[in-house]
């Protein structure tokens, strides 16, 4: 029976495909509900889906991005079935507007999956940032000898685990010791203004980079589901900057006022230093960030690799492999 729901055809493509993310993760739309021709109906309260054009639906959701209504945006949703290692989901969690329905270590037997960052993403604290790393990977060595120590770790873990569920002892209390890089998994359903909010915060480069892996999968999806709306967030919030009052002041000191000329920039514009940036009111900190927000960046591109999308019974025997074992 045809569907009378509305659909996207670049959505259609992947729904219920598998993107692998990390060494055990994945990313899968399980479903979705609308699409960009559903942000603006409900903006404009429509009946049924008229001959609008593409322009003109893409001009109203530009609008509503801009100018924050979100609300029409709330109209659109997203179910995901997501794996992810356990300090990833930590982080995750703390979106707290999407429904979630976790993986159970009570019921249901952990899968031993454990995650291990490869040697380019093995790296020291940063000096500068306090819960991040340096940009620059470690020595080869240093990661070679943390991937041992790991694996021992998580081996001993491991058979600790197994050794309990063997002896009968609760699940719930067997699986106490699992370490935080063990793989868990869920169902995540979000609404698109939820979403967007979501990858904003975690495919920024601040965050840590595990959890951008995911993002940057996601995004992608949100590109075929909704591509206007995935274009408004590129160009207004993920690109965008806002600016304080003392930000606006600094930049209008570096404009001359509206004259026979118009807008232009001052001559002195190049006095305007630090001193001349504080008596705005901003502190160094905040002068570094307005410097940043006026360097010139390229604008990422989230596109999916299709090539690299797995069907879920593959996936799924992964996952069903990876479980102990039980006697009798």
């Amino acid at each position: 029976m045809q569907t009378k729901r509305p659909t996207n055809p670049a959505a259609e493509e992947i729904l219920g495909g598998y993107f692998p993310v990390l060494d055990h993760g994945f990313v899968s739309l399980v479903d979705y509900m609308g699409s960009d021709e559903d942000v603006e109906r409900a903006a404009r309260v429509s009946y049924g889906y008229g001959t609008r054009k593409q322009s003109a639906t893409r001009g109203l959701v530009r609008y509503l991005r801009r100018h924050r209504h979100t609300t029409p945006s709330e109209m659109v949703e997203f179910k995901f079935h997501c794996a992810m290692p356990m300090f990833v989901a930590r982080q995750w969690i703390r979106h707290r507007t999407a429904s979630v329905n976790e993986y159970s270590g009570r019921y249901s037997l952990m899968p031993l999956l454990f995650y291990s960052p490869d040697a380019e993403h093995f790296a020291h604290q940063s000096a500068s940032n306090k819960q991040g790393r340096e940009t620059g990977a470690a020595d080869r060595a240093l990661h070679a000898e943390a991937v041992a120590r790991w694996d021992r770790g998580r081996t001993e873990a491991a058979d600790t685990y197994e050794w309990l569920l063997g002896e009968d002892v609760a699940r719930e209390i067997a699986r106490i010791d699992l370490p935080l890089s063990t793989y868990t998994q869920w169902y995540w359903k979000i609404d698109l203004h939820n979403l967007l909010h979501f990858l904003t915060l975690r495919v920024d480069p601040h965050a840590q980079w595990e959890i951008r892996a995911f993002g940057e999968i996601m995004a992608g999806i949100v590109k075929r589901v909704a591509p206007l709306s995935y274009e408004a967030w590129i160009d207004y919030d993920l690109m965008g900057s806002p600016m304080s009052r003392g930000e606006l002041e600094a930049i209008a000191r570096l404009l001359r006022p509206a004259g026979e000329e118009g807008i232009g920039v001052r001559p002195d514009a190049g006095q305007l230093d630090a001193a001349a940036l504080a008596e705005t009111g901003l502190s160094p900190r905040e002068i570094r960030e307005l410097r940043g927000k006026l360097e010139p960046r390229s604008a990422p591109d989230f596109e999916l690799d299709l090539s690299t999308m797995r069907p879920a019974d593959e996936v799924g025997r992964e996952m069903a492999d990876a479980v102990p074992e039980l006697e009798g």
